[in-house]
């Protein structure tokens, strides 16, 4: 993190400590929540879903079922913490509530990244969206980690859809993305190692600028972003690739914040967190099919990668998930188990892989 960013959440903190704090404890039935995410509601479903559905039920359900009314001062877009702040404004008190992708986190969540370590999944959201619940509820390291190391509490997960690849040039065949430049958002550039592509880490924020000058001439991105920052007019060829939706957000309360809330109000954020959660695949699986039928009528120049290319793909990164999950083991982290649970988890929704994974 620059020191520019730090000195960013040491103002703001002692700014929450001092402002936003004394809002919150000001009266014993009254209480203000700060929330917020780094990339903007709207493009961003899982922020959408943040402000349009987790905050609203939670008002509505503190004022129909307890003696209490809450509050929520919202910052959504990086107007309180940025893509690769959130962890640390929720850790700090910045923000009570947070949700960001752990993509953002390559060291600090480097396993919580694991969907990204077995590419070419699950193509619907919701499918995905089970088969990470499941490693999750099989693997309590995942969510202990927030709570021993970060003193957040996991309130929900959420996701991207299917991710595709969007270029300013076109291209005919695999061997034309060789030496192009091609910008994500980390954990998934190896993809692009088949292909022969030049991976360039960058943000969505980023994007459209970075496309337009030249700093790369394509974005690995599903088509609810593609079309929401509008990448189709630098970038309008979009192919349709399908490596596959990602569970790879989450939304967390700061502890501190949690434990000071009545029990019935806890109660309440815990099952809406959940509830968050559970309607993200439909959510996703939504903006997904909205997000390519708004390309095309905008008038991006789209097409799918044929079966046997992907196969071909697929089967270049046959070693990828047993590669991640050895680096995990040696950060002390239990990669071989989590990344063994999700090929389980993922088999048994009945999705079958284009070239099937296995741990050496």
């Amino acid at each position: 993190m620059s020191s520019k960013t730090m000195g960013k959440l040491a103002v703001l903190a002692l700014f929450a400590s001092t402002t936003l704090g004394a809002v919150s404890t000001a009266s014993a039935d009254s209480f203000t929540l700060r929330a917020g995410a780094g990339h903007p509601s709207g493009p961003a479903v899982y922020v959408t879903d943040l402000e349009k559905y987790f905050v609203p039920e939670v008002k509505r359900r503190v004022a129909a079922e307890t003696d209490h009314t809450i509050e929520f001062v919202e910052g959504y877009g990086g107007s309180i913490a940025g893509v690769a702040e959130t962890l640390e404004a929720v850790q700090n008190g910045i923000l009570d509530i947070g949700a960001y992708c752990f993509c953002f986190e390559p060291a600090k969540l480097f396993l919580h990244n694991f969907p990204y370590y077995a590419p070419f999944g699950p193509q619907d959201s919701a499918q995905q969206m089970q088969a990470t619940r499941a490693v999750y509820d099989k693997t309590a390291w995942l969510t202990d980690t927030f709570e021993k190391e970060y003193k957040q509490k996991l309130l929900g997960l959420h996701g991207w859809d299917n991710y595709h690849l969007g270029t300013t040039d076109p291209w005919d065949t695999v061997d034309d993305l060789k030496g192009v430049k091609v910008g994500g958002a980390g954990p998934n550039l190896p993809w692009l190692e088949f292909a022969g592509a030049v991976p360039v880490q960058s943000t969505l924020p980023d994007g459209y600028l970075s496309l337009q000058t030249g700093v790369y001439h394509g974005w690995l991105m599903f088509p609810s972003a593609y079309l929401g920052f509008k990448f189709y007019e630098p970038a309008p060829h979009y192919t349709q690739i399908g490596f596959g939706a990602m569970g790879v957000n989450g939304l967390t309360m700061n502890l501190r914040s949690f434990n000071r809330l009545p029990p019935e109000i806890q109660k309440i954020l815990v099952e809406v967190g959940r509830g968050y959660e559970e309607q993200a695949g439909k959510s996703l699986n939504a903006r997904q099919k909205a997000g390519l039928e708004g390309l095309a009528k905008v008038g991006a120049k789209m097409k799918v990668l044929p079966e046997e290319a992907r196969a071909g793909w697929a089967k270049s990164l046959a070693g990828f998930p047993s590669r991640q999950a050895k680096d995990a083991d040696g950060r002390g982290m239990p990669g071989t188990e989590v990344m063994k649970n999700y090929l389980e988890a993922v088999n048994a929704t009945g999705y079958k892989w284009p070239h099937p994974y296995s741990l050496n």
